[in-house]
């Protein structure tokens, strides 16, 4: 199944997703919702746009292409396992965290942390 071109601010909004696409997604809004997909497994996440805090827990499997994480986007990818980033912009405090067998590429990481 994929999750196409939806805008949401909602509180775990794609929590554990198994064998999923999202692509063209917007995470932002006024409810300021966190954790939009944690806990997910074998995923894909393309072109999305991320502005609300701890996005990407404890993934397991997966590929993130061509995303931005504004610098509103705290802590964004923490405890994930097997996880591809690439051609991504990311700007949040805290970016990674105790990942495993991660590939970064032609993305920038900009973190404090």
């Amino acid at each position: 199944m994929k999750y196409s071109n939806i805008t949401t601010d909602i509180e775990r909004a794609f929590y554990a997703l198994s064998n999923e696409t999202v692509e063209n997604c917007e995470f932002s809004g006024p409810a300021d919702g966190e954790s939009a997909l944690k806990e997910c497994r074998d995923i894909k996440v393309d072109n999305c746009r991320f502005y609300l805090r701890y996005p990407m827990w404890h993934l397991e499997k997966g590929t993130v292409n061509n995303i931005f994480m504004s610098d509103t986007c705290r802590a964004p990818l923490w405890y994930d396992k097997d996880i591809t980033i690439s051609n991504s912009d990311m700007h949040g405090t805290k970016a990674l965290r105790e990942c495993d067998r991660g590939h970064i590429e032609n993305s920038t990481i900009e973190s404090a942390e």
